[in-house]
């Protein structure tokens, strides 16, 4: 081979060379890179169980403050919306009739004494006659027979003065309990308890209180059926807690406990009737007041807690796109069982160890590779909050 055939077939092999590292480079160039995601690792839990609810405020207890007796209202003695006790005088009823009326009855009680003195005189005469034949039996039998209703005759004043004496001490209308008074019902001058039980005022005690709300029949059926299941445990009702909304959000900072539930369902409402008993040590909740609540009753068991944004749905459900081990993007379709906080609860559909999508939801599909990091949340994006968007996400991790 001579010289100028040794050149054409090196520069023949040389360009050939060029064209294979050419194309190993366009087929490089042509690979698209895995889109980034960020993904929280699944790790079972055991979660408060909760309800949100409407519950109504009604007063512990509440007591109608009636006149017991016929008068004319002298006096209202207390301040109204105030703090009573217990036997505080509130009402004052006029009373001069009920005081005349007991002098009358003081007055028949001293004559049905003295005829009954005499009538024994008679019959304890006659009892020492009888035997010596100076009286006859029947005037003896009629002497005792007249002891006998005279004596009842001053049991029965007796009574006439007990009650008198009552009657007047109902001229005093006191507090029945320890509560707050209502607004008066009667003005001063009126005649009241003349026919019935004249309504006066209202005392409410209302440090605690209760909470009335209800509970559908149908979700006690699957809160049932889930602790059948093992998945649930239901606490006790007089165990349940409860937290308190007031009407503007504010949270109520006393919590309070289920106290009653009942046990029939209403006919009309399909729905169980339960009560919570709560402190109220600054008198802030007040009866006939609608709140909202939360009711913990009992807790979930082996559920996962991954971000709102991971929850997905579409028409055949609610799904989380996952990163499998091989860097592909797998759905699984989950159940969830409502929120804590600002996550997503997921009964079921998820595995321990599952790398949820939390990031970059939108930008894969089912198939597609993805390089998965630690989600970040969005709080994370401000100084002041990224350390505790890093300890929360390894938490999750």
């Amino acid at each position: 081979m001579n010289g100028l055939s040794f050149l054409r077939v090196s520069a023949m092999c040389l360009g050939v060379c060029v064209l294979a590292a050419c194309g190993k480079g366009n087929e490089g160039a042509g690979q698209t890179p895995p889109v980034q995601v960020g993904v929280v690792t699944a790790q079972p839990e055991n979660i408060p169980l909760t309800k949100a609810l409407v519950g109504r405020v009604s007063a512990y207890r509440s007591a109608d403050v009636r006149a017991r007796v016929a008068g004319v209202l002298l006096k209202r003695v207390y301040k109204e919306g105030s703090e009573v006790k217990q036997g505080q005088l509130l009402f004052q009823i006029d009373p001069a009739p009920l005081k005349a009326t007991l002098n009358n009855a003081l007055a028949q009680l001293a004559q049905a004494q003295a005829t009954y003195t005499n009538a024994h005189v008679n019959a304890e005469r006659s009892r020492s006659l009888a035997p010596k034949g100076y009286i006859s039996r029947s005037d003896l039998d009629s002497a005792l027979a007249t002891e006998r209703t005279d004596k009842a005759a001053v049991q029965a004043a007796q009574a006439n003065v007990e009650t008198a004496r009552i009657n007047l001490g109902y001229a005093d209308v006191t507090s029945p309990l320890d509560g707050r008074a209502g607004q008066q019902q009667v003005t001063e001058g009126a005649l009241v308890g003349n026919s019935a039980a004249t309504l006066l005022t209202t005392v409410d005690q209302i440090d605690p209180l209760y909470v009335n709300f209800t509970i559908s029949v149908g979700e006690l059926d699957q809160l049932r059926l889930a602790q059948h299941n093992g998945n649930v445990t239901l606490s006790q009702p007089d165990k349940a807690t409860v937290k308190v909304s007031l009407p503007d959000g504010t949270p109520y900072p006393e919590p309070g406990t289920v106290d009653f539930s009942s046990t029939a369902v209403d006919p009309a409402t399909g729905a169980v009737n339960l009560r919570a008993l709560l402190p109220n040590p600054d008198r802030v909740l007040l009866p006939g007041s609608y709140v909202t609540l939360q009711v913990t009753l009992g807790e979930r068991r082996g559920a996962f807690l991954v971000p709102q944004p991971a929850v997905q749905r579409d028409t055949s459900g609610t799904y989380l796109l996952v990163v499998g081990k091989d860097g592909k993007v797998v759905r699984r379709d989950v159940v969830t069982g409502g929120m804590d906080g600002v996550d997503w609860i997921i009964v079921s559909g998820l595995t321990a160890g599952d790398d949820v999508i939390a990031s970059g939801v939108q930008a894969v599909q089912p198939g597609a590779a993805a390089k998965a990091v630690p989600w970040q949340p969005p709080a994370a994006t401000s100084s002041g909050g990224a350390a505790a968007a890093s300890a929360a996400s390894a938490n999750r991790g």
